[in-house]
């Protein structure tokens, strides 16, 4: 039995109990009311029942992973610390464990091989088909960075079963990811949920808890090696070694043998079953040939598993195959309990011995090991799954390229959904693969061309061509660049359709260019992932053109908002709203046509980024809300996006902040996208993305590049034809992107079902990008992807060029429409009945085994957007009074005070008013405190959100989640309804989130994740849940009270003062290398504490902030002071250079190129707050 998390909040009754759960990593609120007259209301909302506060006995919240139990016949409710004690003392499991627990100490083991000779080594690497690459981009990077690998610019090889080079079948499997629901999460920053241990030996009985379940080993971590797997051996537990080798039967044969074989061992009495090839490397005589490793551990898995023997026997992969994350993540995935890379850690121990690496060879293979692990549980993450036992078996991969045979029969349960290779197939390519006959190891190519290496669809000749073409404005040579990616190429699955052949009309009959290029959008990419020229540059070109650039999630400079000398606009059309919210105020948002919210992105899906430290220069600092040098960290968006409806309600959220935009949703390509683009749908989006996995300029680890997500062709294809099946598709736009180059890509996903197209590989190539891949380095040779000025002032792009690559694309387009008989692309859109499959796929290739027919299912009904959806604004608070009230006063700057009563069902409360003073005053506001607006009651989800300067909303009674989330220089203050609820939860989860100026009043606690990403407002809160100020840049926090567990992880700015119930438990339990813990003595922070203090009793009459005012002499015993330590050291810099330089841009741009790691005490300036 594995623990298995998701953002729940289960509830169960038996009749005589009634009780809820929630889950451990507090995504899911939970917040209840107890009775005067004996009665409990529990929901993810307060407010659900109104219960007048004179009747409420408790207000309260069930904290992530906690259990709530209401006993009828005891007639009284049992909290969580007393349930749990009364099931762990049912059995003496403290004895038991100190009685029976084994432990080998594996992990004091160090790793001591012999080193094979060179030969040997030689021979083994080349069967198991080790490149060049490999071993020096990839092994040699993990060990130096003790890190996944990073990759950039996406993936342009072709897909396994397309290749004609033999693959790994690994690569067959495409990682899963959660987007929407079952949300990913953040295994760094959040590591209270993770865990790596897994167990070998047999499992007991869950219902029946004996000594002898502690028959067992616990791995600290899945990936050992062999000296760790000797002493095993040694030990009292029975190994059997299965040889996964063979050489005169097929392969399906060989597999049948070893499942015979571990059934065998299985019955018995083995608990340990390794299968291994390390046979090889003595094997002198002819050659054997391995079984991929993925197929024998799945086979073995699977055949326990049906005969009932699971349970009694564990499995470890001894592989000479596996090297990378991703095998390690399929292995575990598809039944092995353990792995042993063993010859990745011979080539590293090799490496080590040849001084290719520094250090130890024990402790690079430890590194090396390490890291595999971590990998893992960044890959399950993606999943939402949080402990390596869940992952287990649990088969999070799909499979693009292989049968259905196959399938049913060593992978059940995996979605194939084209087919392909036959288990003969299987063996073939797997013995074509080892019996390479060359003198030197392939320098392979996966991530970067080379001569003889893999095909890159961005090749030298293809990217000469096309920006040559854009440069010179030459159709001719476009028409080149186009033959060149086409012809005799079958790389992407669309080369496997082709258009029937119709009754040509004359071109002159088809929709215009000028018409066609409007439905063409540029990627996101952030400014600061690229430089502001090429930023600019790209939103020049599709303003120009009517078509829309996006702005990715890095904010945009405010500067961009008005016309330039020149006419020209410089602002992007679609804004995108990300995780990390960089940059999105009030403001931004009114500058959009369109909001984007990025659930995934085709590089990473199912993961945040970062941007490094070292390119976060002073002028993206600003824009982005932080300080400059210091790292910024995208989380994965599970903070209020972990279900539907709270897609939903950012949706609305957005809506309520710019009502003329419209709102859309990109999602990455994968199996059950259908059904999520449905949700979202009846979200009330406008707009889906589907992005392909091969898509993503930006930086991501290489696993993820390759390995996660689907190509474009088959999300859309699903998309489009689940939301027809579920009557949706005319509410809603389609977009898909992934390396679109040519119009034949464009009529194919035309046809397929998609409405608009995005690009972002091929203008950037159009701007100069040669495909060196180190944009995360910041040493982009032709200074797109950099934001050195020496780098940038080696930038040649211009936005006409990007405007002829459009107009390309359109002509292109516009002569398929013409043979197909068509005027116009919207009668293109979702016509799989024009496709077929191509008469030029090679009957011998892998690629004739995909049945690519089943992309042109067709199903009846509208095939583009033909409803507009309703929001539901009329309904809201706003529009009905406090907008319709104040918005005479907004246009002329009066003062305006308001007095509203209202319910958890009036969501957004002062959302639209704040965006009309935004509109009206932009980003200066008005002065402050103009518009008043003072409620009462339970408030709905995100109160204030968004509130520009000039707005007050002061609110009486609970709140629910999401207030003040992207405070833009406006005032929350949420005010206990009498003196008894101050000690109680009085603001739901994730409030501030992304917050960027303003100030807050919390007369109460606040739940889980409290101002995460703030980035400039000052609050106040009287005690708050777990995961506090999470990743936050900016602002100042005072805390009066306690806090929850893992407090400020990844928080890199803005100051903490907390009055926690006892200073040194606090200190102790939140300990963190980032973060310095002070006292408070300078009379600068004195000041501000107490002038904040005294705002928030003027505002709230707190009693907490009444007794520290009255004692404040006293302050320094009760506060602690908590900073980040890079954050404190950079405006030490900063301070120091504004002594000697008149230009505060200056002195941030110096204190930005200053190395130093500390600043001698002398000089450092008084205090930082």
């Amino acid at each position: 039995m594995e623990p298995w998390d998701g953002p729940t909040m289960i509830s169960f009754c038996n009749g005589d109990k009634i009780g809820a759960l929630t889950d451990r990593n507090g995504l899911r609120p939970g917040r209840y009311t107890i009775t005067k007259d004996n009665f409990i209301v529990f929901s993810s909302e307060v407010g659900v029942i109104d219960v007048p506060e004179e009747n409420v006995a408790f207000k309260g919240q069930l904290n992530p992973g906690k259990l709530l139990l209401v006993d009828f016949k005891a007639n009284k409710v049992i909290e969580n610390n007393e349930l749990k004690t009364n099931i762990a003392n049912k059995y003496p499991y403290k004895d038991w464990i100190d009685q029976y627990k084994i432990d080998l100490e594996l992990e004091q083991i160090q790793y001591q091989r012999k080193l094979l000779d060179e030969a040997t080594l030689f021979k083994v690497q080349k069967q198991f088909g080790y490149t060049k690459e490999d071993i020096h981009k990839y092994m040699t990077d993990l060990v130096v960075g003790k890190k996944d690998p990073i990759g950039a610019m996406g993936y342009d090889a072709p897909l396994a079963v397309l290749n004609e080079r033999p693959e790994s079948l690994f690569n067959y499997f495409k990682q899963l990811f959660a987007q929407v629901t079952n949300p990913p999460i953040d295994a760094y920053r959040e590591k209270i949920v993770t865990s790596e241990l897994s167990y070998l030996g047999s499992e007991g009985n869950l219902l029946h808890p004996e000594p002898t379940v502690l028959d067992r080993i616990q791995l600290a971590k899945p990936v050992l090696t062999l000296n760790q797997l000797d002493k095993i051996e040694q030990s009292k537990f029975n190994v059997k070694h299965l040889s996964t080798l063979y050489q005169d039967v097929s392969l399906e044969e060989a597999l049948n043998r070893l499942g015979e074989q571990a059934i065998q061992a299985t019955k018995e009495g083995y608990t340990i079953l390794v299968l291994d090839d390390s046979a090889l490397i003595d094997t002198s005589q002819s050659l054997h040939y391995a079984m991929p490793i993925l197929l024998a551990v799945s086979h073995i898995h699977q055949l326990l598993i049906k005969k009932d023997l699971r349970m009694s026997t564990s499995i470890v992969a001894l592989s000479g195959e596996t090297r990378e994350v991703h095998h390690v993540a399929c292995l575990l995935g598809y039944g092995a309990n353990a792995v042993i890379p063993y010859l990745a850690q011979q080539t590293i121990a090799h490496l080590t011995d040849n001084h290719h690496l520094e250090g130890s060879i024990s402790e690079n293979v430890e590194t090396y090991t390490n890291v595999l692990s971590e990998g893992v549980i960044k890959v399950m993450a993606k999943m939402g799954i949080s402990t390596v036992q869940s992952y287990q078996g649990a088969q999070i991969f799909e499979a693009v390229g292989l049968s259905q045979n196959v399938i049913d029969t060593y992978f059940a349960g995996t979605q194939s959904k084209l087919s392909g290779l036959s288990i003969e197939q299987i063996d073939e390519e797997n013995r074509k693969r080892q019996s390479n006959e060359e003198e030197y190891l392939a320098s392979g190519s996966n991530f970067q061309w080379r001569q003889q290496g893999q095909h890159h669809v961005f090749n030298p000749t293809t990217i000469h061509l096309l920006q040559h073409a854009c440069r010179e404005n030459d159709y001719e040579q476009f028409k080149a660049f186009t033959n060149a990616v086409h012809e005799n190429r079958n790389d992407h699955l669309r080369d496997l359709l082709e258009f029937k052949s119709q009754q040509a009309i004359s071109i002159d009959q088809v929709e215009s260019v000028e018409s066609i290029v409007k439905r063409f959008n540029t990627g996101a990419m952030s400014y600061g992932s690229i430089s502001e020229e090429a930023h600019q540059t790209l939103a020049k070109a599709m303003n120009k053109l009517g078509g829309k650039s996006n702005s990715g999630e890095g904010g945009e400079n405010p500067k961009r908002y008005v016309i330039q000398e020149d006419g020209s606009y410089l602002s992007s059309a679609i804004k995108q709203v990300a995780s990390g919210r960089f940059g999105v105020t009030s403001e931004y948002l009114q500058h959009a046509k369109e909001l984007q919210i990025k659930v995934a992105q085709g590089a990473k899906p199912g993961e945040g980024g970062q941007l490094p430290g070292t390119k976060v220069y002073p002028w993206i600092a600003e824009t982005r809300g932080s300080t400059p040098g210091i790292g910024l960290i995208s989380p994965p968006p599970h903070h209020d996006i972990y279900s539907i409806e709270d897609l939903a309600q950012l949706i609305h959220d957005l809506k309520n902040a710019n009502k003329d935009a419209d709102i859309a949703v990109k999602l990455v390509s994968k199996t059950g996208i259908g059904t999520i683009a449905s949700g979202v749908a009846k979200a009330f989006a406008d707009k889906i993305v589907v992005s392909g996995y091969d898509g993503g300029t930006g930086a991501s680890p290489k696993t993820s590049i390759q390995h996660a997500g689907l190509p474009w062709e088959l999300g859309l294809a699903e998309t489009h034809q689940t939301l027809k099946l579920n009557d949706l598709r005319s509410r809603v736009r389609l977009e898909t992107d992934g390396k679109l180059l040519t119009g034949k890509d464009v009529a194919l996903a035309c046809a397929l079902g998609a409405e608009e197209f995005g690009f972002a590989t091929a203008p950037l190539v159009v701007l100069g990008c040669i495909m060196m891949r180190v944009c995360h380095n910041d040493t982009c040779p032709v200074g797109i992807a950099t934001q050195n000025k020496d780098l940038r002032a080696l930038y040649r792009g211009k936005a006409d060029h990007v405007v002829n690559f459009m107009y390309f694309i359109a002509k292109e387009l516009r002569e398929v429409l013409a043979e197909l008989g068509l005027k116009t692309v919207e009668e293109l859109v979702g016509r799989t009945d024009l496709l077929q499959r191509s008469r030029y796929i090679n009957p011998k290739s892998k690629a004739a085994s995909l049945d690519i027919e089943k992309l042109l299912h067709v199903v009846d009904g509208p095939n583009t957007k033909e409803i507009s959806q309703n929001h539901h604004l009329d309904i809201g608070f706003d529009l009905n009074y406090l907008y319709k009230e104040a918005k005479h006063s907004i246009e002329n700057g009066d003062t305006f005070k308001g007095q509203y009563t209202i319910n958890n069902t009036q969501r957004n409360v002062g959302v639209i008013t704040g965006s009309y003073i935004t509109k009206k005053h932009g980003s200066k506001g008005l002065p402050k405190d103009t518009i008043i607006a003072e409620t009462v009651g339970h408030a709905g989800q995100s109160l204030g959100a968004f509130a520009p300067k000039g707005l007050l909303i002061h609110h009486t009674g609970d709140a629910n989640d999401y207030v003040g989330k992207g405070l833009s220089g406006g005032t929350v203050v949420v005010k206990a309804p009498n003196h008894a609820r101050e000690n109680e939860i009085i603001a739901g989860n994730v409030c501030f989130y992304g917050a960027s100026s303003g100030k807050a009043y919390i007369n109460g606690s606040a739940g889980e994740r409290f101002c995460i990403r703030n980035s400039g407002v000052d609050v106040v809160v009287e005690g708050i849940g777990d995961h506090g100020l999470e990743y936050m840049t900016g602002g100042h926090v005072i805390i009066l009270g306690d806090v929850g567990k893992n407090f400020g992880q990844g928080m890199s700015g803005g100051v903490c003062y907390i009055f926690p119930s006892d200073i040194e438990a606090f200190k102790k339990a939140n300990q963190l290398p980032t973060l310095a813990f002070k006292h408070v003595q300078h009379d600068e922070e004195k000041h501000l504490l107490k002038s904040m203090l005294e705002e928030h009793y003027r505002f709230t009459e707190s009693t907490k902030a009444k007794d520290i005012l009255n004692q404040f002499e006293n302050v320094t015993e009760h506060v602690i002071k908590v900073i980040p330590k890079d954050y404190e050291l950079m405006m030490q810099k900063i301070e120091l250079q504004r002594r000697h330089l008149s230009e505060d841009n200056e002195a941030k741009l110096a204190a930005f190129y200053d190395n130093r790691t500390s600043i001698e005490k002398d000089l450092q300036p008084a205090v930082i707050y």
